[in-house]
Order: structure tokens, then C-alpha cells, then sequence
């Protein structure tokens, strides 16, 4: 009976443990199905927040890639300043660089670069970083000169910036900014300012050429037709031999007058090409003068300087009898005693010099370029519209050559016509 007893109860003992084996089987099972679970879950989810920063990345990517493409395009530099230290950094540079170009050394301060600038520039554009970064402006843009190193040259560039952070105060942390060249635009603006100052100067010309032509126009008229009105009351022959002869002198100022406005007018518009043909030198400067010694002034000799008999050149034969003519006329003007040289030197590496000289009054330095504008005149008291000499120069420029003065006040000028021939 014990023994049966004790079978029994190593039977239930035995069946207890099977019984607990079995639970934490089911119990260890059941685990690892929810951890199972839970780790694909979790894959999955990670998975899906890698694939989410994988995609952001790209955009990331992608769009430094626009934002390198808009630099590049935009020719622009990307820069940012510590305010603390006042370093600073360039992050992109895609200015146009020239063949000389200006840079700063890593960690060199604004204040550094201020040796890189025009010295004139340097005290406006320090206070203009340095009121940014101690947040005295919220915005900083300048314009300013860069010196090319190793020349006196400089180019133009231009800079805006902005306060990107700042401390629980308020103050700046970080400035970041942009610059980028600007020479094609200053030119630009310079042409622009150039063509306003050109139309200015042709409606201060059109008023000048107004005035100018009232009164000279006016001059010889009221002579013309105030001799005119006392040739019916003259009876003696003599005074009407000088009445006349007054009435043609003015009708000749009259004519000139007129002849110049028609010759700058045809140069102008292009209606006085020149007309290249073989000219005879002498004979061309000898029959200018023979015609204008009618209006040499009483005690002045003019005469003619030739190196040769003869010389003959390839030329526009109407143009250098129109510009020897006004530089006569010039002559005749302001030589009141002495005398009235034509002449040439002989050619020059396929140039010919002709000149005019006289012992006039002269003319000073600083007029020898004025005195070839338009209706600009030394002496408003002498008659002349101020249109012969700036004829002269556009003829002259016309055939490839040019005018040159010398000239010293109280001792006489030379005006000499340097064309090819």
C-alpha cells in the first residue's frame, strides 16, 4: 500500500513538471512570436524613417545643387562673419574673376580686407560691417572699389548682408552676406550718364547754335540792308564804289556762314564722303591762298614755305582746299601785324604735314581742345560762328588724319594737318 502510495505520488509529481515545462514552452513561444512581431515592426518603421532621411537627403542634395547652379549662374559669392571674432569666411565664390584678383587670407577679419579696397571706400564700408554686426543696422548693401593688385586698376563689386542669428538678447551671432561683381553694370550706368550729359550738351549746342546764328546771320544782314537803303541818296561815285563794295564784303560773311552750317551738316549726315584721288600739293595751297588774300588785314604778309617744286599726293582734293581755308580764315582773325605762313613738311611714313602759321595772339593751354567745339569762341567780339576749326577736325578725322596746335599767348599758333597720303 505505501508503495503504491509513493508510485502515485512520483506520478503527479512527474505529471506537475511536465506540466510547467509545457507552460513555459507555450509562455517562452509566445514571447518570441511577440518579439518577432515587435521586431519586424520595428525593421519596418525603421525602414521606413531610413527611406524618409534617404529621400530627405536627396532633396537636401538636390537643392544644394540648384542653390550651387543659381551662384554659378548669378556669378555670386556666399560669405558669413562671426560677429565675435569678426573673421570672415567665404562659403561659394563664383564671381568672375579677372587676370589679377583680389582675395582674403582664411581667418582674416573685414577689417583685413579693408586693405584690398580703393582708399576712399575702406572708412564707409568698415562702419557699414561693423554697424551690422553690432546690430546697430539690421541690413548691410554697398557698392565699392577693389584694387587689381600690382596695378593702379580697380573693379567694381557690390555686397548685401543680413543678421542670420542671434542670442537670447538679441544681439548678433552670425552675419551671413553675398557679393558679386558689378563692372559690366557700372559701365552700363557710366554709358548711361554719358548719353544724359550728350543730350544735355546737344539742346545746350542747339540753344548755343540758335544764339550764335541769330547774330551772325543778323551782323552782315543789317549792313547789307543799310548800305543797301543809302545807295539811292549817294551820288558820288566814290562813296558808292565803297557802299558797294561794303554790301559785297557782308554778302561774303553771309555766305560763309551758310557754307559752314551746310558743310558740318553734310559731314554729319555722311553726305561728304571723302573722294580719294592724286593731287598736286603746291598748286593746291597757292590757289587757296591767291583767294584769300582779298581779306588780309593791313599790315600782315602772307606767303607760302615749300620743301619742293612739285609733290603729289593720294587725297580728297575739295577737303584740303575747305580745311587750309579755315585754318587761313582762323589765322586772319587773330593776327592784327606780322605774318601768315603756309606750308609742308615732306611726307613721313605715308603722312603729310601741312601747316599754318602766325604770329597772332595766340591762344592759351587749356583752350587748345575747346577751341574745336562747336560755336565755342575765344573772343566773341571777332565775327565767326565757331564752326571752322570743329569742320577742320571732323575733315581731317574723315580722311584718317587729325589737327594738332601749338600755340603760347602773344606769340603766334601753328595748326598743323597731319592725312595720309
Amino acid at each position: 500500500m505505501c508503495n503504491f502510495a509513493l508510485m502515485l505520488e512520483l506520478l503527479l509529481a512527474i505529471d506537475v513538471k511536465m506540466s510547467l515545462s509545457a507552460i513555459i514552452i507555450w509562455v517562452l513561444g509566445g514571447l518570441a512570436i511577440i518579439g518577432a512581431i515587435l521586431l519586424i515592426f520595428i525593421q519596418r518603421r525603421t525602414k521606413k524613417e531610413l527611406k524618409y532621411e534617404l529621400s530627405q537627403l536627396a532633396k537636401m542634395n538636390e537643392n544644394n545643387v540648384e542653390f550651387e547652379f543659381i551662384l554659378k549662374a548669378l556669378h555670386l559669392a556666399t560669405w558669413h562673419i562671426d560677429t565675435e571674432t569678426k573673421a570672415i569666411v567665404y562659403d561659394y565664390d563664383f564671381r568672375k574673376k579677372g587676370q589679377e584678383w583680389a582675395i582674403l587670407a582664411e581667418g582674416d577679419t573685414f577689417t583685413d580686407g579693408s586693405k584690398l579696397l580703393v582708399d576712399e571706400d575702406v572708412a564707409r564700408i568698415n562702419k557699414a560691417l561693423e554697424d551690422i554686426c553690432t546690430g546697430k543696422t539690421a541690413e548691410y548693401h554697398e557698392e565699392y572699389r577693389v584694387k587689381i593688385p600690382h596695378t593702379s586698376d580697380f573693379y567694381w563689386e557690390e555686397s548685401s548682408a543680413i543678421v542670420a542669428d542671434r542670442d537670447i538678447d538679441g544681439r548678433p551671432l552670425r552675419v551671413v552676406g553675398t557679393s558679386m561683381r558689378i563692372d559690366e553694370r557700372k559701365r552700363m550706368e557710366q554709358a548711361l550718364v554719358d548719353a544724359r550729359n550728350k543730350a544735355e550738351e546737344s539742346n545746350q549746342l542747339k540753344s548755343a547754335f540758335i544764339a550764335n546764328m541769330s547774330h551772325e546771320i543778323r551782323t552782315p544782314l543789317n549792313a547789307i540792308i543799310g548800305f543797301t537803303s543809302l545807295l539811292p541818296d549817294v551820288t558820288g561815285d566814290e562813296e558808292r564804289r565803297e557802299l558797294i563794295g561794303l554790301i559785297q564784303e557782308n554778302n561774303q560773311k553771309l555766305l560763309q556762314i551758310i557754307d559752314d552750317v551746310m558743310n558740318i551738316s553734310k559731314i554729319e549726315s555722311g553726305d561728304a564722303a571723302p573722294v580719294i584721288s592724286t593731287v598736286e600739293v603746291n598748286s593746291t595751297l597757292v590757289g587757296v591762298v591767291d583767294r584769300m588774300k582779298q581779306r588780309l588785314k593791313a599790315g600782315v604778309e602772307l606767303d607760302t614755305e615749300f620743301p619742293q617744286p612739285e609733290l603729289y599726293i593720294k587725297t580728297d582734293m575739295n577737303h584740303l582746299m575747305e580745311m587750309v581755308k579755315h585754318l587761313l580764315q582762323n589765322a586772319f582773325k587773330f593776327t592784327d601785324h606780322g605774318s601768315i605762313v603756309v606750308g609742308y613738311d615732306l611726307p613721313v611714313n605715308k603722312h603729310i604735314h601741312i601747316w599754318v602759321k602766325d604770329t597772332g595772339k595766340g591762344i592759351p593751354q587749356e583752350l587748345h581742345e575747346r577751341i574745336f567745339e562747336r560755336f565755342y569762341k575765344i573772343d566773341e567780339f571777332i565775327p565767326g560762328a565757331g564752326l571752322g576749326l570743329p569742320i577742320c577736325r571732323t575733315m581731317a578725322q574723315s580722311l584718317g588724319g587729325k589737327v594738332i596746335v601749338k600755340s603760347t599767348p602773344g606769340k603766334g599758333s601753328c595748326f598743323t594737318l597731319e592725312i595720309p597720303c
